[in-house]
């Protein structure tokens, strides 16, 4: 692994250098822009349900929006058919919905967990959403990490296969900092090579990566990880800021700023990597802010469409 990042690094250096300056307006080889800005209500401490979330969307200029496989599979044809045809004339697509599994815990909850998935699913496919995502725990307190490996790859790939059954993708997001995988007895996955080694274990073709600029920066990975990937290896994306003046080894994952406010994170060479491979996903801020969750919920959307279109306007 060290070996193929360092070579990455170095031979990746001039590639992605010309790849950038071509995805960030270098004239005729540039590329058009296929990711969405999606709204995530609950990333941003917003309870919404889904016509409330699409409404917030449709008023402060959102491109996607996360689909509730709860709330779309209770819906009638009818219904459904009119949310549609809503989010269609505001120009609104789905994004990527969360999974709702707990594979990290029991084996009895997992079971339960996997049995009710089948509808979920189903819900899901039938209003055309196809992306669900979920992230993995960079540690544990009793498993090591090759038996959590093992545990993980197994029940990922169960719930890869039902997801798969309705054409759903799934999604796996990395904790990268350190103060996180150093909390635990064992520490595991917290990196984009050692995620897409499971991906790898897990075997299936409709598991990809949720990447996060956060995530992506307090792992020390560059541009060239980035272009290292192509568009069908990534599900979802999540876009933040850090906190100014911290260590980047100091970094605490529950205290984040919103896309562009800090300059600490390059959002710019970020998005216009992911521009580069053609990523075609919704790509939403969770930031995990507190002073953006004392907002009124208006205010607080609001702000998110501020500080996401000022990254996007970077490329």
């Amino acid at each position: 692994m060290s070996t193929r990042r360092s070579f990455l690094r170095s031979a990746g250096a001039g590639f992605a250098s010309a790849a950038l300056a071509s995805a960030a307006g270098g004239g005729e080889t540039a590329r058009a822009r296929r990711m969405t800005i999606d709204l995530t209500c609950g990333a941003i401490g917003v309870s919404a349900n889904q016509r409330e979330a699409v409404a917030f969307a449709k008023k402060h200029g959102f491109e996607s929006v996360a689909p509730d496989g709860s709330f779309l599979g209770a819906l009638s044809d009818a219904e459904l058919t009119a949310l549609r045809a809503d989010m269609q004339a505001a120009g609104l697509v789905f994004g990527a919905a969360g999974l709702p599994v707990d594979f990290r815990g029991d084996e009895a909850k997992f079971r339960a967990d996997v049995a009710a998935l089948a509808p979920f699913a189903r819900a899901l496919a039938r209003a055309a959403a196809t992306r669900v995502g979920t992230w993995v725990s960079p540690g544990h307190g009793t498993l090591t990490y090759r038996a959590n490996f093992a545990q993980h790859a197994a029940r990922l790939r169960e719930v890869a296969r039902v997801l798969g059954g309705e054409g759903l993708r799934l999604g796996l997001e990395y904790v990268g900092p350190k103060t996180s995988w150093t909390r635990a007895r064992y520490p595991f996955i917290h990196t984009m090579l050692e995620m897409r080694e499971l991906i790898a274990e897990i075997g299936r073709d409709n598991v990809g990566l949720v990447l996060d600029s956060w995530h992506w920066y307090t792992a020390g990975e560059t541009v060239a990880d980035l272009l290292s990937l192509a568009n069908a290896d990534v599900v979802a994306v999540d876009l933040n800021d850090a906190p100014a003046g911290i260590a980047v080894e100091a970094q605490v994952d529950s205290r984040r700023e919103l896309p562009a406010a800090t300059g600490v994170i390059d959002i710019k060479a970020f998005l216009s990597a992911l521009l580069e491979i053609g990523y075609d996903g919704p790509v939403r801020a969770e930031p995990f802010n507190a002073e953006l969750r004392r907002l009124p919920a208006g205010e607080a959307v609001a702000a998110t469409a501020r500080a996401m279109k000022k990254a996007f306007e970077m490329i």
